[in-house]
């Protein structure tokens, strides 16, 4: 069971980082990012769609104009907004960029649940402490990333698998564009950390997971069509043809939406969240390795850096809830001892009183 788990794991963080690579190659060929969500979301709705209807058909629960509405707002918020921003930043950036910024996803989603008072941070415990000092990281990482490249690592490769020319690589080196794109990165992982937490709110009122992921993406698919429409008014735009466009789209749309779900769904109940978002920081190690060896990317100093810190706020978080978790076991396995206990005392007082209540019966006068 642990290799499958194990196996499972290193899939899905492989399918993410052809994700950011494939997306990354898109957009340096010229196509709008726009246009690339409204075609990711409709090919993840037309996939999921028969899905969820043949096994959630008859089970989900009615749907309310009020849960549609949120659904709606969710869709918007965490899903086209979100998407939309995180293109146009992987034009400023890069792939390794993306994978990095990544591992502040589960920081942003626990800074926002204490913003709504829906976790808590002790700072007088070590859980606490931890957790800040992983938020500090975190914050650290992303403007070191921001601000500070350094050298270039060079490696022992001249020769690459696949080539071609960007029209926006210049644009990802220069120092203003590269900034912009770091802060719109984490603009779009600070709108999928609202979406993480919003969305268990509504979980809560409207169980069908896979019916509410399907509406969404409906949903997110009208609203990125009237954001493309607007913005991307180029007729050549919206061509795809068979060719890089055309495979990011389906991989995204089909791939990372529909398999991973199932994929993630299954880990987290065999090991828990906690576990899933340890393995995080590998879809970083495989971007860096396959965007040096396929594409030549120049990876900077700097970008290293970022990610390390990015990486050990991520695990400073994760192991200050754990510890909360584990406290939290603890106590509650306490105090069912101790009512077990109260309970076994009450029931040997009840049953010492039965024979002393015999013998005054006995010696009671008629």
């Amino acid at each position: 069971m642990d290799r499958k788990i194990y196996g499972a794991i290193l899939f899905i963080q492989a399918i993410y980082t052809g994700m950011f690579l494939l997306s990354k190659v898109a957009f340096d060929v010229g196509m709008n990012p726009f246009v690339f969500v409204f075609y990711r979301q409709a090919a993840a709705t037309v996939f999921l769609a028969p899905i969820a209807l043949f096994l959630e058909r008859k089970t989900a629960p009615p749907i309310s104009f009020l849960i549609c509405l949120k659904i709606f707002m969710l869709s918007l918020c965490g899903v086209s907004l979100s998407l939309n921003i995180y293109g146009v930043a992987l034009k400023y950036t890069s792939a390794t960029l993306a994978a990095a910024t990544t591992n502040s996803l589960p920081v942003t989603t626990f800074i926002l649940a204490v913003l709504l008072r829906m976790e808590t941070a002790k700072i007088r415990t070590r859980a606490g402490i931890a957790k800040v000092m992983g938020i500090v990281l975190c914050a650290g990482g992303a403007l070191t990333i921001a601000f500070f490249k350094g050298p270039t690592l060079k490696l022992l490769l001249h020769h690459h698998l696949f080539s071609y020319k960007g029209e926006v690589q210049n644009s990802a080196a220069s120092g203003n564009a590269w900034i912009k794109g770091v802060f719109l990165m984490l603009l779009a992982n600070a709108l999928w950390a609202t979406w993480l937490v919003m969305q268990n709110r509504i979980l809560k009122s409207y169980p069908s997971k896979l019916l509410c992921t399907t509406l969404q993406c409906f949903m997110s698919t009208i609203q990125a069509f009237v954001f493309a429409i607007a913005l991307a008014r180029d007729p050549s735009e919206w061509r795809l043809g068979w060719n890089v466009r055309l495979l990011s789209v389906a991989y995204c749309g089909i791939v990372v939406t529909g398999v991973t779900f199932y994929l993630q769904a299954w880990v987290v109940e065999k090991k828990g969240p906690v576990y899933l978002a340890m393995t995080t920081p590998l879809a970083l190690i495989f971007t860096i390795a396959s965007s040096a060896v396929l594409f030549g990317e120049i990876i900077s100093l700097g970008s290293i850096l970022g990610g390390i810190l990015l990486v050990g706020g991520l695990y400073s978080v994760l192991w200050g809830k754990s510890r909360e978790h584990k406290i939290a076991a603890s106590n509650t396995g306490d105090i069912e001892q101790a009512e077990n206990g109260s309970s076994k005392e009450e029931i040997v007082e009840k049953q010492s009183s039965i024979p002393n209540a015999r013998i005054q019966h006995a010696s009671s006068p008629d």
